[in-house]
Order: structure tokens, then C-alpha cells, then sequence
């Protein structure tokens, strides 16, 4: 049974890193002493080892320990044998990159759909998605594929963002941008406000946290979706 928690952002303004998920971690992860780390997505170049630190020490508030996936010669046996895996946020385009290279996107896949318990923030939620074609990150090297693990039946816009009317500028909103995406596609897409997350359990999607999030879907009026929703009902 699947069981994924998919959140917008790692950080809320103001907060330290996983600091607000962290009592809903304990109980996504309990049980688990260990998490394995994909610290591929690299935000702003920071190494694979100074990336799992970091990560190490917010998981040490839970009493839970991080080890990195770069730190096995077998990455792929890793996966396989991870009691619970956490990937982190930074450069989509990177993730997918290195997923690919390493040989482990379908590996990863294989391991949530047999029910390890997975943890994915920004980049590392947008991988849950069918595609990663709603990432907002820089296509700063070119990946195998766009495909991803569609561990949920539909494409994710983490940090979504409301056109904000009184700004001066002038580039396209997220809501332009996702219509220019279904131009040529037809999977729907959640738009994922900060501080909101996805809980999965078995085929069940929940929507959590104190906000809406915003549901596009090919040819249609885009709609608000309360907290509390199994996406499953509207998707």
C-alpha cells in the first residue's frame, strides 16, 4: 500500500528547515529508525554530503537518522532495502537528471508502490507526479525523460502562487503557465500553496493543511480544492 507524504516546501517563512512538518513526520515515519536520503535536486550547488547533513540534523529532533543514497556503491540496493526515503528539494531538472543516470527512477517507483514510506519536498514532490513538466525550476541540464514516478494520478505545481494584482510585473502568472502546459497536454495538474501537503494512503489522496489548492484540468474553468478532500473524488 502506498503510503507518500507530498509537501509543497521543506521551510515557511520564518521557520527552520521541516520544522513545521515535523510532528506530522513522527507519525509518517514511526517505526522507521533510518531514512534514506536522494539529495540529487543540490539547491544552489550545495554538495550531496553538506545537503544530508543538513537534512540530518532537522531529523534528529525525531530521533530519526538520515544516511545520503550517494553514500552506497549500489544505489539501486539501497532503495530496495530503505526502510523510509526522503527527497529533498533544489533543481527538478537535476533530480530527474541523476534519478535517470543512477538507474533508480524505476527502482524508486517500484519501492512506494510496495508501501515504503516516502517523504518528497518541492523537486523531490514534483517526482511523484506523472511528469515533472510543472517543476518552476531551470532547465539547467536536460534529463532522459520528463517521466516520473505518477505514484499519483496527476501532475504537481509546488510553491503555487495567486497572481498577485498590485505587482508591477509583467511575466506570465502560474495559472498562464499551466494553461500553456495543457495546450499540448492533457494530465491535470494540482497547484500546491506553501505549507500544504498530500497525504497518501493506499489509493487515497488527501489534501492537508490550512489552505486550498487550485486543481487545472485540460478545457476547463480551474477550481479551488478544500483541505480535508480525497483528490481522487475530483481529479
Amino acid at each position: 500500500m502506498k503510503n507518500l507524504f507530498i509537501a509543497s516546501t521543506s521551510t515557511i517563512f520564518g521557520g527552520e528547515y521541516l520544522d513545521y512538518l515535523l510532528p506530522q513526520l513522527q507519525l509518517h515515519f514511526k517505526g522507521c529508525k533510518t531514512i534514506l536520503f536522494i539529495p540529487y535536486a543540490s539547491p544552489g550547488g550545495i554538495s550531496h554530503t553538506d545537503y544530508t547533513f543538513k537534512v540530518n540534523l532537522a531529523f534528529a529532533k525525531i530521533n530519526k537518522k538520515v544516511i545520503g543514497l550517494h553514500e552506497f556503491e549500489n544505489p539501486i540496493e539501497a532503495l530496495k532495502n530503505a526502510e523510509a526515503i526522503f527527497t529533498g528539494g533544489g533543481n527538478t531538472f537535476l533530480l530527474v537528471h541523476q534519478l535517470y543516470k543512477n538507474k533508480v527512477m524505476h527502482v524508486l517507483q517500484q519501492v512506494i508502490e510496495n508501501g515504503t514510506p516516502y517523504l518528497g519536498c518541492s523537486a523531490g514532490s514534483n517526482i511523484t507526479g506523472i511528469s515533472m513538466q510543472n517543476t518552476n525550476d531551470m532547465p539547467i541540464i536536460y534529463p532522459e525523460s520528463f517521466k516520473t514516478l505518477a505514484a499519483i494520478p496527476f501532475n504537481l505545481n509546488p510553491h503555487y502562487l495567486d497572481a498577485d494584482l498590485q505587482s508591477k510585473h509583467m511575466g506570465e502568472t502560474r495559472e498562464t503557465r499551466i494553461k500553456e502546459f495543457h495546450a499540448f497536454n492533457n494530465e491535470p495538474v494540482l497547484g500546491l500553496r506553501e505549507g500544504s501537503w498530500l497525504e497518501v494512503k493506499g489509493e487515497k489522496i488527501i489534501l492537508k493543511g490550512t489552505l486550498t489548492a487550485r486543481l487545472f484540468k485540460q478545457k476547463e474553468i480551474p477550481i479551488e480544492i478544500e483541505s480535508g478532500t480525497d483528490l481522487n473524488t475530483v481529479i
